[in-house]
């Protein structure tokens, strides 16, 4: 069985930067997964295609203007992410409808995921 990996990268900036300072600034990359089972095409044998199983599209989470030493600072970065997520999980339901788990529940895994990367940039941050 086959596995294509459907990507795109999308910054998600809520300010306007100069590009030497977006160079600078961390970003957490958020990644939604979907699985659907599509055949492509026909061999010669007249057995079915390739499938096509699992689909994902990653968006890049801005911590531009972001105090995370601040509570405010990582509340407003992990509803960043939270969007981010939630974006990602639907343009996936729009290409691929019979994609499963829904937009909801792919939001809620691809937000977990990018957890390990918030606690590390705050943890990062906290020491300063």
């Amino acid at each position: 069985m086959k596995i294509m990996l459907l990507t795109a990268s999308s910054a998600l900036a809520y300010m306007i930067l100069p590009t030497s300072s977006w160079a600078q600034t961390p970003e957490i990359s958020v990644e939604a997964m979907r699985v659907t089972r599509t055949h492509v095409g026909q061999t010669t044998t007249g057995t079915p295609g390739i499938p096509i199983e699992n689909v994902s599209m990653a968006y890049g989470v801005s911590t531009a203007g972001l105090d995370l030493s601040s509570q405010s600072g990582k509340q407003e970065l992990r509803e960043r992410v939270q969007h981010a997520a939630m974006a990602a999980c639907k343009e996936l339901g729009r290409q691929f409808p019979d994609a499963t788990p829904s937009d909801a529940d792919c939001a809620k895994i691809a937000t977990n995921k990018a957890m390990a990367q918030i606690e590390k940039l705050e943890a990062t941050a906290s020491k300063k």
